[in-house]
């Protein structure tokens, strides 16, 4: 593990500095200041790629900064060694102002980057203290005032290591995530996932497609066609959304910029996979993953509505991107945040996702009250489907009459930066 250079400055204004047990805490709130040691930790950290800096960067400067928000970047260092790095951030949202993940809403998973003997170094009942710490040395700042914690969407594993804020009072989300685990042969694969009758209906669907033109996965490469296919994927989106009856994510202020970003950032190129199926010449589905480790993490997926869309696009594109992970020899296919139906034909692993909410004021006592009856009243109706069934379609019911609908749109989840593909 490298050593922290002992002359190196991590911010233009001096950093807020402490320790806990041992543990040197450090406190910066300028992204700038940290890239070259953060990039090289999440190297061989415990993280996903959602901690990774580049992405964050992008966020911050297309995200955050519409919003005002401040990165709130604490190290810990053991003995001259990175032990971990938590990207925090400071939001206001109303009236009241969150210490939260950075790049929280396009992150789906947010958590802490853990070196590979952190668990090793600090025990479970030693992180409450640490967490501690680590809170009094953020308030030294006043300007890095806040009313409360707000920590969601927290895998229950970092890599091989349990998530150290499971240690804390952590509050189980209703929703979780979905992942693959995958062999070395797409074919062996292929068939222990689907039935019989399902290969041959996608058999049949896939001869209609073929009937309109060749039918061929494309590994978008040159950099104005990644940007062009972004394009398709942002606009099917919005289709989707609007079809749906359901927020149109892309309308929020800097997230058409931040994806823009995202693939067209030269340090993000061995991460970024941007792909499409073309039937002819015409683009019928597109899609956004990244490459991290040994993991293809699926972000945005859509096809293209018209004609052509009743013989599974979607669908097809899907299983060639699986094929694509297959052969470049990942070990899982993540899904990422989100329950679609359409994951479990796939998926062998159900993530649980957690949430940690902490009062610091008594404004921010209000909202932490709120959400923890809410997050009790949703883990109520989720566990009797009878009434998941009633609210979905009250939900459906309510989007129809505000859209202006003659009927219910689907209620397929889309929320945050999931895939949604709904002929999957």
């Amino acid at each position: 593990m490298r050593h922290w250079p002992a002359t190196e400055t991590l911010t233009p204004r001096p950093a807020q500095v402490g320790s806990a047990g041992g543990i040197k805490l450090e406190v910066c709130t300028e992204l700038g200041a940290v890239d070259e040691v953060w990039k090289s930790f999440q190297l061989r950290a415990d993280c996903t790629v959602f901690q990774s800096f580049d992405w964050l960067y992008q966020w911050q400067n297309h995200v955050g900064a519409c919003r005002k928000t401040t990165p709130v970047i604490v190290l810990g260092l053991d003995n001259g060694q990175l032990l971990f790095i938590l990207p925090l951030a400071i939001e206001d949202r109303g009236a009241v102002r969150r210490l939260t993940w950075l790049g929280s809403e396009l992150c789906d998973y947010n958590a802490p980057l853990l070196a590979t003997n952190f668990s090793d170094r600090v025990k479970p009942e030693e992180f409450g203290p640490l967490w501690r710490s680590v809170i009094r040395i953020i308030r030294t700042d006043p300007q890095l005032h806040f009313d409360m914690v707000d920590l969601d969407k927290m895998p229950g594993m970092i890599g091989s290591q349990i998530n150290p804020f499971l240690n804390l009072p952590v509050l189980l989300r209703t929703y979780g995530a979905h992942i693959a685990t995958l062999g070395m042969d797409w074919t062996q694969f292929f068939l222990s996932k689907r039935s019989a009758d399902t290969r041959k209906r996608e058999r049949r669907q896939f001869k209609h497609l073929a009937e309109h033109g060749d039918v061929r996965f494309v590994d978008v490469r040159i950099q104005e066609d990644i940007a062009r296919t972004m394009s398709m994927l942002i606009e099917q989106k919005k289709s989707s959304y609007a079809r749906m009856g359901v927020e149109d994510i892309f309308a929020r202020p800097g997230y058409q910029e931040f994806f823009r970003a995202v693939v067209a950032n030269p340090n993000l190129r061995d991460v970024v996979h941007v792909s499409r199926l073309d039937v002819g010449a015409t683009p019928v589905a597109t899609g956004l993953g990244l490459k991290f480790k040994n993991c293809y993490y699926l972000v945005l997926s859509s096809y293209q509505d018209g004609k052509l869309a009743r013989f599974g696009p979607g669908r097809a594109h899907l299983q060639e991107m699986l094929r694509y992970a297959i052969a470049r020899r990942f070990d899982r296919f993540d899904f990422t945040t989100g329950d679609e139906p359409y994951k479990q034909d796939w998926c062998d692993i159900d993530m649980k996702l957690f949430c940690y909410v902490e009062a610091a004021t008594v404004k921010g006592q209000c909202v932490v009250t709120a959400r923890t009856a809410v997050n009790r009243a949703e883990h109520f109706v989720t566990d009797r489907p009878v009434l998941r069934r009633a609210l979905r379609k009250a939900r459906a019911l309510a989007k129809a009459l505000a859209n202006g609908l003659r009927r219910p749109p689907s209620t397929g989840r889309a929320a945050g930066n999931c895939t949604q593909s709904a002929d999957v």
